[in-house]
């Protein structure tokens, strides 16, 4: 065989250059997909939120939470009785009419001792008529015992008077005889005298004895007179808390209920005006500087959302109030203060809760933007202004802020739409999902 002759190839052999444009070929394919891909993300917008420059009042507030109280209210007090026992109690938010029982309390042991004094009268005046009538014994024994000795006595004068038709020695006897009848007479004048007094001292006693018990008497009636308390006007009862009962530390301490022990003094009820009514505030200690008296404050009552109240800062406490956390937390000072309620509504109860918002500063007419639509750039406030579908960075000059607006002083006009994201920052999230 010549060697000019080429080798002829085997079935099925493939060209190896065949197989290298084949690898291009997916190559391209899988790169052009991916170059696809990325004009399609890259192209996909990006939505950030905006937010219009607008014009309004801009104001400088401080929040408090509080509750309502009727300024003219009824409280009903525990009287001054011996340990008193609620065994009646009016529910708490029931209307009342005047003379309705609010209050009612255990008189049991009040009237026991009532009974027990008035037996106790009842033996000492049989005394006084026993012992009475044991002096009248005395009495005219001793004027049978003066009327004898008196006797004894003329007796004796008469037979002394004898003397001188008798002998010397008779006479000399019936003289004697005359002296001691004197002294027997004596004697029972001083025992007549003694029993005077005696029978004075035991009347006495026995007197005494009966007016303090009657004065017992009276001042039980006076116990047992004060143990129903009545509602002294028309309204609606509120059932006050019992600072005495027992709870868990730091939490509100329940309202009194029937079977509690009271103490003199002790606020029970109260019967609140509705006509005029006022919010309790908590102020924090921070904001205690920014608060003057005659500011105003919008009420918002936490069961009437629905409306707002508007109030007067009428009274400011100077001393601050320790508020306890509990065990293992910091105590906090709050300054109470008081706003009383211009109108009020019939569905205001004293007792609810609510929040006071007080004006602290107000400029009206004033460009506002959102607090979180300013950026900073350099140290200096920035924002970012819509432009078509783009948004492009403007440096403002701002004024006094909000914990919700800021005031543009320069670089913004009225309804131009700004970012309230950095547009980088949302094209960045926008690509990692």
């Amino acid at each position: 065989m010549s060697k000019d002759v080429k080798q002829g190839k085997r079935l099925g052999q493939t060209n190896g250059q065949g197989r290298v444009i084949g690898w291009v070929v997916l190559l391209l394919t899988l790169a052009g997909g991916g170059y696809a891909a990325y004009r399609y993300t890259a192209a996909k917008p990006v939505e950030v939120a905006t937010v219009g420059v607008r014009r309004g009042e801009f104001t400088i507030t401080v929040r408090a939470r509080g509750e309502l109280k009727s300024i003219n209210s009824t409280v009903l007090t525990a009287p001054q009785v011996p340990d008193p026992k609620i065994t009646k109690l009016a529910e708490s938010g029931k209307p009342v009419r005047k003379g309705d029982i609010v209050v009612e309390f255990d008189a049991a042991q009040l009237e026991n001792f009532y009974l027990d004094r008035a037996t106790s009268v009842r033996t000492v005046d049989s005394e006084i008529v026993q012992t009475k009538a044991s002096h009248k014994i005395v009495d005219e024994q001793d004027a049978m015992s003066l009327m004898t000795s008196e006797y004894d006595v003329q007796r004796s004068e008469l037979e002394a008077s004898k003397a001188e038709i008798l002998s010397e020695i008779e006479g000399a006897k019936n003289r004697i005889n005359v002296g001691i009848a004197e002294g027997s007479l004596g004697q029972v004048k001083t025992s007549i005298k003694a029993h005077k007094v005696t029978q004075e001292a035991d009347l006495e006693r026995l007197d005494m004895r009966k007016n303090k018990t009657v004065r017992d008497i009276e001042r039980i009636k006076g116990y047992l007179s004060r143990m129903v308390i009545r509602a002294p006007i028309d309204g609606v009862v509120n059932i006050l808390p019992n600072f005495r009962a027992q709870g868990s530390w730091g939490s509100t301490p329940p309202p009194f209920k029937e079977g509690d022990r009271a103490w003199t003094g002790a606020a029970i009820a109260e019967i609140p005006d509705l006509s005029s009514m006022r919010i309790d505030l908590k102020l924090e200690e921070v904001d205690r500087g920014k608060i003057v008296l005659g500011q105003s404050v919008k009420v918002k009552v936490d069961a009437i959302q629905d409306k707002e109240f508007d109030a007067t800062l009428d009274w400011l406490s100077p001393i601050a109030q320790l508020q306890f956390r509990g065990y293992g937390s910091s105590n906090e000072k709050t300054f109470p203060a008081r706003a009383t309620l211009k109108s009020v509504d019939p569905r205001l109860r004293p007792g609810m809760s609510a929040t006071g918002t007080v004006l602290i500063e107000s400029q009206p007419n004033s460009l506002l933007i959102p607090s979180k639509a300013s950026f900073l750039q350099n140290g200096k406030p920035h924002v970012w202004v819509q432009k078509g579908q783009g948004f492009e960075a403007r440096p403002i000059e701002v004024g006094k802020r909000n914990e919700t607006d800021i005031i543009v002083l320069k670089g913004l006009r009225e309804n131009e739409r700004i970012a309230l994201e950095n547009p980088a920052e949302a094209a960045k999230r926008a690509r990692k999902l």
